[in-house]
């Protein structure tokens, strides 16, 4: 049965690369692969149960094409960022190049206020669906998770103060953050990147020749770099269908059921954040009804992949060619959005634990004192989130302990914790991707011909 499945995937496979062959759009392939993905990973779990070896054993052959690509959006990830900041400020006119600074703060800040709207949503709607941890009762499972989470938070605790976090920002090894090691290395590349190409700048009043041979050569780098991101990102289609595979083929439907009430909640705190960045887009005067059209497919990968940061090239392309804003801005919004202020992960889920267990301990979560800190705290916990799948856990840890709760909810939402992470990363993305779209905005700099364009200056349609 095993050899079926893997026939029938490569069948599907070849239907993707069928209609790439004919000239179908890129997003009618991705949406394909996603409703494909969907089929065929149902359908398993229908003839096969839930759990079954024959599932396991597809699973792994499948990866290959779903984790495959996600390893390649990672692959180019930092070099993407690091080639797109260096070139945009050493690119930059004088006036452009002084207002970096109001560029970072503004990215950061809107970030960190909109993680801050999360939260507060986040307890209302825990509140109206009167969630509460009381009765749940931790399984073998849970438990065996718990101790790992244990751990997690004493390294946590020893390491998250608001100063250690704020100084964990800034890089102390620029080649250990172009590793990808640590929470903060993303951001650590774009602060370093920056610095490169202003440093560069310098260097054109005293040594013009020198500044020339540099900018040349950081231009012909990103010229390579966005050729191979093209060439990454036309695989979109088949990693949807593999990833989607995964997700509906793996998933414990009848826990996620047990817990249902939790799910619809978190559903509908992420999908009133996410139109709170469609009004932000709004009341910058531009249609978020373009936004959330020439997203979609991005938004459609962050929800299958799971991932900020493999998101990450998708997200500052989709704003550079469809959503007119400037390559500079762009790669700092996907960037930064990738670790700070991560909307989902940092806002939404760790305030509705804390009010889940604060409920159940007597706790009134509407008392100023709680209410205001958790707000504070969420924010600054915010700073410190990773861009891959366990950031929401990270935040958690970060949260709980300093509310002075305990973290035992998180390991007991373990089997339903993919099912929330697909919608969380959306709207991590979709906020990094509004960050950017208002940014441009406020400072001038966003080009309202492409955004308005019904076609984007480059959609994928030959991938």
């Amino acid at each position: 049965m095993q050899i079926l499945n893997i026939l029938i995937m490569a069948i599907l496979v070849y239907v993707l690369a069928w209609m790439q062959k004919s000239y179908k759009s890129f997003t009618n392939r991705v949406f394909t692969g996603l409703g494909l993905g969907v089929v065929f990973g149902v359908s398993m779990q229908v003839f096969y149960g839930q759990g079954s070896d024959i599932i396991a054993s597809t699973l792994q052959w499948t990866n290959i094409i779903g984790s495959g690509y996600v390893s390649l959006l990672k692959m180019i990830v930092i070099p993407l960022i690091m080639v797109s900041i260096a070139s945009s400020v050493i690119n930059a006119e004088e006036s452009e190049n002084s207002s970096i600074a109001k560029m970072s703060t503004t990215i950061i800040g809107i970030l960190l206020v909109t993680c801050g709207i999360a939260a507060l949503i986040s307890v209302f709607t825990s509140l109206a669906f009167n969630l509460s941890a009381e009765g749940l009762i931790s399984g073998a499972k849970e438990a065996a998770r718990m101790s790992y989470l244990e751990g997690k938070a004493g390294a946590v605790s020893n390491t998250s103060s608001l100063i250690e976090q704020i100084v964990g920002i800034i890089p102390n090894n620029p080649f250990k953050a172009m590793t990808g090691a640590g929470n903060n290395s993303t951001i650590g590349v774009v602060i370093f990147s920056a610095l490169v190409g202003v440093a560069t700048r310098k260097i054109k009043k005293k040594d013009k020749k020198t500044f020339e041979l540099i900018q040349n050569a950081t231009n012909a780098a990103q010229a390579v770099v966005l050729k191979l991101v093209q060439m990454v990102l036309g695989l979109t289609p088949y990693g949807v269908l593999a990833l989607m595979t995964k997700v509906c083929a793996s998933s414990n439907f009848v826990e996620i059921s047990r817990l249902g009430n939790f799910v619809v909640a978190t559903y509908v705190a992420l999908a009133l954040m996410f139109g709170v960045h469609l009004v932000m887009i709004m009341l910058c005067g531009v249609s978020p009804v373009i936004f959330l059209k020439k997203g979609w497919t991005v938004l459609t990968f962050a929800f299958t992949s799971r991932t900020s940061a493999g998101t990450i090239p998708m997200n500052i392309d989709c704003q550079t060619k469809k959503l007119g804003v400037p390559n500079s801005i762009a790669s700092m919004s996907a960037g930064i959005g990738a670790t700070v202020g991560q909307n989902g992960c940092g806002g939404v889920y760790p305030a509705m634990l804390a009010v889940m267990i604060a409920t159940a301990t007597g706790i009134n979560v509407l008392e100023p004192a709680f209410f205001v800190k958790l707000v504070i705290v969420v924010m600054i916990a915010s700073l410190g989130g990773a861009g891959i799948g366990g950031g929401a856990t990270i935040a958690a840890l970060i949260v709980l302990p300093i509310m002075g709760l305990p973290i035992e909810l998180v390991g007991l939402l373990i089997a339903i914790e993919p099912i929330l992470d697909q919608g969380r990363t959306a709207l991590n993305v979709s906020g990094a991707m509004a960050t950017g779209v208002v940014t441009a905005k406020l400072l001038g700099s966003l080009d309202k011909e492409v955004y308005n364009d019904g076609e984007g200056k480059a959609v994928l349609n030959r991938g």
